[in-house]
């Protein structure tokens, strides 16, 4: 690692661990060298730090990336998008992963890493669903709708048996048993869409802003996704948001889209993604897209999240800003999309977006 050391010792080999793991996890998926670009390779290193919904997708690329380009160091500590964006802003990162974009107060501030008169901006890289996922005793089938999800997750429903949940599933036998709520204690870009949902669907229950926070001050917090999966197979009877890539092995409920009780899918956040505007007064390379959670088409899926790398549009150093460069162009190809999309189950970028995506990157310097 270079003289940009990023968090503690426990944070530098779990960066270290996440590089190594790279290479095995992905013999098979990683895309070949040819597909990344026709580029001569990069050198040096660089440090990310963000979104742990990103990691097994980062982990994927980095390998890929590194293939092609062999005298090239990727480091990503998966911290949470909150440390993702204040390391990035205050120059301790030279990129960020970030579940939820920079906000109008962000790009209002300074970023330590970019040239004088520029900003950070947001090149979307990663969308995965949100699942709910449970492990409740004799539960295997659960579904559930925004409003009774936001009466779970801010207190006003605490027994599985409640009668809201029972008009939802009359056919589960549903435990007399208190619910253990387990959410994020971090500052999560996971928290920050699933409280959006809730706000928009579920607003006479869910009176709390979004918040990349979570408002409510009940059950359990944990750290990260791995934190939050873990909680939960620990956990009878318990109950967690979390990004789809670290919910294996969990049960996932179903979700009330519109009439519709449907299973969670990449296909179904996608496609949600895909007809919802970008936000407006951007910068033209800062792609950051204002998600329609209203929209109720079969399969939909709207718990979904748009996850960015976060990188300047001009570098102080430019050895920096070729190499993040590089890895930003890589990133976005449709070859790295499958390979990420085969290991974390994310959706790959498509259409305008990755378009859109891919043009952006090639603007950093």
């Amino acid at each position: 690692m270079n003289k940009k050391r990023i968090g503690s010792i426990a944070a530098i080999a779990a960066v270290a661990a996440i590089a190594l793991s790279s290479c095995a996890a992905n013999e098979s998926s990683t895309p070949a060298a040819s597909s990344t670009s026709t580029a001569k390779p990069v050198s040096g290193t660089i440090n990310g730090i963000g979104s742990s919904a990103q990691g097994t997708a980062e982990t994927t690329w980095i390998a890929g990336f590194q293939q092609a380009n062999p005298d090239a160091t990727v480091n990503y500590d998966p911290q949470g998008s909150g440390a993702g964006r204040t390391s990035f802003a205050s120059g301790a990162a030279n990129f960020a992963g970030s579940d939820a974009a920079l906000a109008d107060a962000d790009l209002a501030g300074s970023f330590a890493a970019c040239a004088a008169g520029t900003k950070g901006i947001d090149i979307p890289v990663y969308i995965s669903p949100i699942a709910i996922a449970y492990n409740v005793s004799g539960v295997t089938d659960l579904t559930l709708d925004a409003s009774t999800i936001a009466k779970i997750f801010s207190g006003k429903i605490t027994k599985w048996n409640d009668p809201a949940i029972k008009a939802l599933n009359s056919s589960a036998t549903l435990p007399d048993a208190s619910i253990t709520v387990v959410h994020r204690s971090d500052d999560s870009g996971t928290t920050q869409n699933f409280t959006e949902y809730l706000s928009s669907q579920a607003s006479s229950v869910w009176t709390a802003p979004a918040s990349q926070t979570f408002p409510y001050k009940v059950g359990d917090a944990a750290k990260g996704t791995p934190g939050v999966a873990s909680a939960v197979k620990n956990s009878t009877n318990s109950i967690a948001y979390i990004d789809d890539s670290g919910a294996t092995g969990l049960s996932k409920a179903k979700l009330m889209v519109g009439s519709t009780a449907t299973d969670i899918s990449a296909k179904g956040a996608a496609a949600v993604v895909a007809k919802s505007p970008l936000v407006s007064g951007r910068a033209k390379n800062d792609i950051a897209v204002n998600i329609d959670r209203s929209l109720t088409a079969k399969g939909d899926w709207p718990i979904v999240l748009v996850s960015y790398l976060i990188a300047c549009q001009n570098y102080k150093d430019a050895a920096v800003g070729k190499e993040v460069k590089a890895y930003a162009q890589y990133v976005t190809t449709p070859a790295a999309q499958t390979a990420a999309a085969g290991q974390a189950g994310s959706a790959p970028l498509s259409g305008s977006l990755s378009t859109k995506a891919q043009a952006a990157a090639a603007t950093i310097k």
